[in-house]
């Protein structure tokens, strides 16, 4: 019995072939909106039966649709009727016995039943995806040369392929957006749908459809994803060479009188006026007894200069960070959920000279830059707080100046970021109630401060183009001889007095020009040690 139904659906395979050879010759039906011709529709799978045993059934080829377009399938055999598993994502009408119109409505997939007088159902998977021959064309027209690729997958545009540079993946990127908004657009308008009832699916007459509006849900479901899986040929590296440079200069005047006076009584001591105007130690003093007078005069001139030389390297449009400095803890009040309480947790806080740039390489040597150098450090002031217990504590509390700026330079350019200055003018008097106030006399009864702070910071920053150099570079240390005994201790040297000659895998220039790499750096140390200048 098995027999005779697998013979008799190979028998009908090969009428319905024939079948399709003679509709071919059929000019389609004229529908309205985008139509794809598509070859005809045969059965390819071995039938299989049903689970009543009675009526066998075949799978058909599985079919693709894109949103918001249509296709006519031309039917190797007449078909009597045909259910749609979800008609939400593709419409499907039976135009005559032997031509099928079908209309993808949104992403996802169904399937389709076919029932045929006396023969096999079949049933057609079909899946609706978004619009990838479109945007693979447009981005072959905006970016020729690159082998980029578009792929469907769903309700997501995913590129594929190998391009030149990363800002050519990111220019692909952009067009694929671009893409994706205005077909976004473009499915809000108008779909196709229809409501006759075919037994467990949706049969739909080509007489009765009607336009519909999707709602603002639906509009935003069908918005394609772009999922970016390119891969860069030669990844690009940048170097980041950065001067930071910081001078601070401060200035301090001190005048003032201090009076202390005192007496004793017993086993008592008395203090009148004690330290009342400055607790410094004094230029000039007279003691008289338990009664002192001090004139305090104080100038202070102070400078510190900072210099810090970082060399960052990164690929072309991923982020380096660099940090010189340190780290500190700092309690921090938490409420606790499961207690209902509060827990104290420590916060890890960095500060130091950091720096973090983005690279992007361009088109002829051309860097784009984002930099975001900053210079951070513990103030000598904190934060006083009060814990629950009472005890007085203080946070410390950080001086930050920090940029952030984006621009384009060529390789081996540079840019200074300046102007980050800080001046503070701090003045204090201590003085006696109505004496200090006097003229002339009021400067015995009062004490003075003045006390000026000016940094001013800078940061050079000059982008590379990296390349690897050859392996026969000579390094500081290839020439380096320890002394001997006799050398080091009678005569106090440091190093041997060797010939100093380079070992001979490790010549101290290269041989030629032709051997030094594009884009590496001129000059080479010589193999005595380092160049000062």
């Amino acid at each position: 019995m098995k027999q005779t139904a697998v013979a008799a659906a190979l028998a009908l395979l090969g009428i319905a072939t024939a079948g399709a050879q003679q509709a071919d010759k059929r000019a389609p039906a004229v529908i309205k909106g985008t139509t794809q011709a598509k070859p005809s529709f045969v059965p390819q799978a071995v039938p299989q039966a049903l689970s009543d045993g009675n009526i066998p059934s075949e799978i058909g080829p599985a079919m693709e649709l894109v949103v918001g377009k249509s296709t006519l399938v031309r039917l190797p055999a007449p078909i009597e009727r045909i259910s749609v598993g979800n008609p939400a994502v593709a419409d499907v009408t039976l135009i005559s016995a032997r031509e099928l119109y079908l209309l993808g409505k949104t992403f996802g997939s169904t399937n389709v039943i076919m029932w045929r007088r006396n023969a096999p159902t079949t049933i057609v998977d079909v899946s609706v995806a978004a619009d990838a021959s479109a945007l693979e064309q447009r981005i072959r027209t905006l970016l020729p040369g690159e082998d980029i690729k578009v792929r469907s997958a769903s309700d997501s545009l995913v590129l594929t392929g190998l391009v030149s540079s990363a800002l050519k993946a990111s220019q692909a990127v952009e067009v694929a957006e671009s893409f994706v908004r205005t077909y976004s657009r473009g499915l809000q308008l108008q779909v196709m749908a229809g409501d006759q009832v075919a037994r467990q699916g949706q049969a739909i007459s080509i007489d009765q459809k009607e336009v519909v509006s999707q709602s603002g849900s639906s509009r935003k479901s069908q918005e394609p994803k772009v999922i970016n899986m390119l891969r860069v040929a030669q990844p690009q590296q940048v170097m980041l060479e950065v001067k930071v440079a910081e001078v601070s200069k401060n200035l301090l005047d001190k005048l003032g009188v201090g009076i202390d006076a005192s007496r004793t009584g017993g086993n008592w001591r008395y203090s009148i006026l004690s330290s009342l105007l400055t607790d410094s130690a004094g230029l000039l003093g007279a003691v008289r007894n338990n009664t002192s007078l001090t004139v305090d005069a104080e100038r202070r001139d102070g400078l510190i200069k900072v210099l810090a030389e970082p060399n960052i390297v990164a690929i072309s449009g991923q982020e380096a960070s660099f940090l010189a400095g340190g780290k500190i803890f700092i309690p921090v009040a938490r409420e606790n959920t499961a207690t209902g309480g509060t827990t104290i947790t420590l916060e890890e806080k960095e500060f130091g000279v950091g720096l973090k740039f983005t690279p992007v390489v361009l088109d002829g040597a051309r860097i784009h830059l984002k930099v975001a150098p900053e210079v951070s450090e513990l103030s000598q002031t904190g934060s006083p707080f009060t814990t629950i217990n009472g005890v007085t504590a203080v946070l410390p509390s950080f001086t930050t100046r920090r940029a952030q700026t984006s621009v384009q330079l060529m390789d081996g350019q540079s840019l200074a970021i300046a102007g980050l200055i800080k001046n503070n003018v701090t003045e204090s008097v201590k003085r006696l109630p109505v004496l200090g106030e006097l003229p002339v006399l009021g400067t015995l009864f009062r004490s003075s401060e003045f006390q000026t702070d000016r940094t001013e910071l800078m940061f050079l920053i000059t982008p590379r183009l990296v390349k690897p150099l050859g392996p026969e570079v000579a390094l500081p240390t290839d020439a380096y001889t320890p002394p001997s005994r006799a050398e080091f201790f009678l005569n106090g040297q440091l190093e041997g007095s060797g010939n100093g000659d380079v070992p001979p895998d490790r010549p101290a220039q290269p041989q030629s020009a032709a051997q030094t790499p594009r884009g590496a750096v001129d000059s080479v140390p010589a193999a005595g040690g380092f160049t000062m200048k």
